[in-house]
């Protein structure tokens, strides 16, 4: 099992940036797949980004390709996601979660932390 703690969000202008951390628990944190979501209000839960076990293999959505990075180290069981060039439509509270295959499917992940809130303002 993998208890997950995000952190990192905050208020930022349009244009900064943001780096948000997600702490796991557990022994096994290296074997699962690890992605960001977001929800902003009013909207359904989209995915963002995945990272592959070793790190080798990454996805981004459209809408954030080029402008996020998402990273691990598997070393300190954490995952980051580097947010730059931030836009109002950032907005929204961000998710990790641990699945254990690689998947862009929110409902294939067993396990979600409790959400940061990022905030852009124009």
């Amino acid at each position: 099992q993998v208890q997950l703690v995000e952190s990192g969000g905050g208020l930022v202008q349009a244009g900064g940036s943001l780096k948000l951390s997600c702490a796991a628990s557990g022994r096994t944190f290296s074997e699962y797949t690890m992605g960001w979501f977001r929800q902003a209000p009013g909207k359904q839960r989209e995915f963002v980004a995945v990272i592959s076990w070793g790190g080798g293999n990454t996805n981004y959505a459209d809408s954030v390709k080029g402008r996020f990075t998402i990273s691990r180290d598997n070393a300190k069981n954490t995952v980051y996601l580097q947010m730059n060039s931030l836009k109002p439509d950032d907005t929204a509270v961000y998710y990790c979660a641990a699945a254990n295959t690689y998947t862009v499917v929110a409902l294939r992940y067993a396990y979600w932390g409790q959400g940061t809130q990022v905030t852009v303002s124009s």
